[in-house]
């Protein structure tokens, strides 16, 4: 099979589904437009789905008229809480939301992949399982959707997803492998610094929560620094401060947010610890309190080394030139590493970020992002070429 020509044979219907997501992003686990758009694009191409998280995840079969295994094909559906400004046709139709990670192609790419698969069942072997999540963002569909059963009926035996736009410098056009750790964990961390208020010209009388937020702060740099050995990746990104009313009124109260991220679980269980042990004794020190809430979102995306090399040597084939070995894990989070905890799984980056009509490449999550659509035929001939080739 021509899975090249297959792909650009179907490019446009794969650009005209993505112009029309793009249209009607939705947050989170709530995506009624976006779940009633992609049931209409399955039914037409005569394809029976099952429906997951109150009906905002959708998984559909192809099964194949030989025996082999199930591979499951995975796309996110949801959006961000960003006001779109790319000037697009197309532009979102809901302010103040933003398809601006990509997911909206990654829906696009694989109903393609799909109609395709579907047309040429006759070839493969096996049974593919597309599987379409809600969000992917905080806080996260994967796990509800592998809870209620996604995996199984048919079970599947591997599993397959890419990422859309700029991520780890890879060259324009190319698509990023790397074996093992791919990403990072990802888990949120909020803290609340209590003082005693008071008037800014007598601190004497007062517990300033900002002053302690401030050591806090700097404390929480040296988990990294000092506590984490040089050749262990983790960081500690305090995003978020939020306290006081005016210039000469100490607050009772000041809120830090922020983020840490991790490669290695051991290295994630000495940051909570430290982070909540730093906050306790810093706030005591200077005679108030720290409340710290840690929550553990995503574990870190591991890609099965003998299935990816599997994938890789059939996307090898496909474009010889446009393969890029990762050398490093990137810090960013991904929730198909729940995915990835049960079964055998390849996670892959396409680089196929767009220039603003300003001439700058925005990245992903900014309200100016965009993506080159003439490249996604190279996303729709991965996923055909891993059905029926890399299964064998």
């Amino acid at each position: 099979m021509d899975y090249i020509r297959l792909a650009k044979d179907n490019e446009q219907y794969c650009i005209n589904i993505r112009r029309e997501l793009h249209k009607i992003p939705e947050l989170e686990l709530d995506l009624p437009k976006t779940i009633a758009f992609v049931k209409k694009q399955l039914e037409d191409l005569g394809l029976e789905y099952k429906e997951y998280v109150n009906g905002n995840g959708l998984s559909c079969v192809v099964e194949g008229d030989q025996e082999g295994p199930c591979l499951a094909i995975r796309a996110d559906m949801d959006a961000l809480p960003v006001a779109e400004e790319t000037g697009l046709e197309f532009a979102s139709t809901h302010p103040g939301q933003m398809h601006a990670c990509g997911h909206d192609s990654h829906t696009a790419i694989a109903l393609t992949a799909a109609k395709i698969i579907n047309e040429n069942k006759d070839k493969l072997k096996g049974s593919v399982k597309f599987i379409f999540q809600p969000g992917e963002e905080i806080p996260g569909g994967a796990k509800p959707m592998i809870e209620e059963g996604v995996l199984e009926n048919p079970k599947v035996d591997y599993i397959v997803g890419m990422h859309g736009g700029h991520l780890a410098d890879i060259p324009t056009g190319n698509i990023g492998f790397k074996d093992n750790e791919m990403m990072a964990a990802m888990d949120k961390f909020t803290i609340d610094v209590i003082g005693k208020g008071g008037h800014g010209a007598s601190p004497h009388l007062a517990v300033d929560p900002i002053v302690i937020s401030g050591e806090i702060l700097m404390g929480l740099q040296k988990i990294i620094s000092r506590e984490i050995a040089p050749v262990d990746s983790a960081l500690v990104s305090v995003c978020k401060i939020n306290g006081g009313f005016t210039q000469n009124i100490i607050p009772d109260k000041v809120e830090m947010m922020g983020t840490a991220r991790s490669l290695d679980e051991g290295v994630r269980d000495v940051v909570e610890k430290r982070i909540e042990e730093i906050c306790d004794g810093i706030a005591k020190t200077y005679g108030g309190s720290a409340n710290v809430n840690y929550e553990r979102f995503y574990p870190v995306l591991i890609n099965d080394v003998d299935f990816t090399s599997k994938v890789r040597n059939v996307v090898s084939d496909l474009f010889p030139d446009d393969v890029y070995e990762m050398q490093k894990p990137v810090m960013g989070g991904e929730d198909m590493a729940f995915y990835q905890q049960e079964v055998p799984g390849c996670f892959m980056f396409l680089s196929n970020i767009k220039a603003h009509s300003d001439g700058v490449c925005y990245p992903n999550h900014n309200s100016k992002f965009d993506l080159d659509e003439t490249l996604f035929y190279k996303g729709i001939a991965t996923f055909l070429a891993t059905a029926f080739e890399a299964l064998k």
